[in-house]
């Protein structure tokens, strides 16, 4: 990759990471490192600004973050910033240890509500600034949506193996099994830490409200365990977001007849464009403006769509066109429609939820209402992109830090 470096300009002001990346990777810096062949310091330096360089360099949509602002892009041959900085994270994540660089929170309890993104990269900063640090999970294993959402031919589960191994290391507690609001409460978390940080994944289903929706199966348990479910020989996923592009993908590799159905166009999607691409590679086929109206055995009733251009020029909608309903087979339907995170834990505490259900809470995620309790990632974002989610998770613990 040495080649490819060398094409950066090395940026004084760099697009790529003060308006691309959202957690401002040092872009120039790293690369001028690894042109000195200094990895292990471009490694250190990656690694601290972002905990999971290694995977978002991996799950990032690039094209739209740094790549995408690269200001060789006039010329159509932006630097490949994100295959550097695999190689580079990649290989320090797998020989490093973390280590206490501060004695900020010496003496401090912080609990973290999610293994996911939120919580590793929050474990990783408030460990080397002296906190004594407790994850908590619903599931078994530590990883969140990179172990249970992100299928293997994305993303190597290896890479929640080294921060298992990573975290046992420098004694960071790991609670599996752990569901908060059942298993141990909100108040009791935090009445026994200084701290808590909600970071849970969005993983509450959206509903489709047409009859017969009970014969879907939804995407993220499907995703959570494939192996476990029959899919039949033809499969239709209705969404056109990531978790629907992994659904389609791990569909065809279940050996079915795989179709997407979006009630849009292409250009309405909101997956990653690349994700897209990768899914048609995969032997997906895609069919658009078509909106779900019913479910029966043995397949799906559709009705056509159309974008529609108001007269005062204002935003497209999309319409559905009546007595266009038509029956199409399938033996599974896979939703993945939009998630969100299930706010049950707030139940019974004196938090202020906002006027769509959602804890009301600052810039930095503290929540109202109660005084030590913070959320970040898709507790206050919905169902964003990894990076997003570790972003949120830098404001978050920045915020712990001033008020510890």
């Amino acid at each position: 990759m040495n080649t490819e470096a060398q094409r950066c300009l090395l940026c004084k002001k760099p697009k790529c990471a003060l308006e691309g990346c959202p957690v401002h990777t040092p872009v120039p810096e790293c690369m001028l490192l690894y042109r000195q062949g200094k990895l292990d310091e471009a490694g250190e330096m990656l690694f601290r600004n972002n905990p999971l360089t290694a995977v978002t360099s991996q799950v990032c949509d690039w094209k739209q973050f740094c790549y995408g602002h690269c200001v060789l892009n006039v010329k159509l041959a932006p630097v490949r910033w994100y295959e550097i900085e695999q190689e580079i994270s990649t290989a320090y994540l797998f020989g490093c240890k973390l280590q206490r660089r501060s004695a900020e929170l010496e003496g401090k309890r912080i609990a973290l509500v999610g293994a996911g993104p939120v919580g590793i990269a929050a474990a990783v900063w408030l460990y080397e600034a002296g906190a004594t640090v407790t994850l908590l999970d619903a599931n078994e294993r530590l990883g969140g949506v990179l172990r249970y959402g992100i299928p293997a031919f994305r993303l190597d589960k290896k890479y929640c193996d080294a921060y298992e191994n990573l975290f046992a290391e420098a004694g960071i507690a790991f609670r599996g099994g752990t569901e908060v609001g059942k298993d141990v409460s909100l108040e009791q978390l935090s009445a026994d830490y200084d701290a808590v940080l909600i970071g849970a994944g969005a993983e509450k289903p959206a509903t489709l409200h047409i009859p017969g929706e009970e014969r879907a199966v939804q995407a993220l348990p499907f995703l959570k365990d494939p192996s476990a479910f029959n899919l039949g020989r033809k499969v239709i996923v209705i969404g056109g977001g990531n978790v629907a592009m992994d659904a389609c993908r791990m569909a065809i590799r279940q050996g079915a007849e795989t179709w997407v159905y979006y009630r849009k166009t292409f250009e309405n999607m909101p997956a990653n464009p690349l994700e897209v691409e990768e899914a048609k590679a995969d032997g997906v086929q895609f069919k658009v403006f078509q909106a779900p109206v019913e479910v029966k055995e043995g397949g799906v009733v559709f009705r056509d769509c159309e974008n529609v251009v108001p007269e005062d020029g204002g935003r497209v909608v999309t319409r559905i066109i009546e007595g266009t309903d038509h029956f199409v087979e399938c033996d599974t339907l896979l939703t993945a429609i939009s998630e969100k995170p299930d706010f049950a834990m707030f139940k019974g505490t004196s938090a202020r939820m906002n006027e769509w259900g959602w804890p009301a809470t600052s810039e930095a995620g503290k929540v109202d209402g109660l005084e030590n309790v913070w959320v970040a990632g898709d507790f206050i974002l919905g169902p964003k992109t990894v990076v997003e989610a570790v972003a949120s998770a830098r404001k978050a613990v920045n915020n712990i830090l001033e008020t510890l």
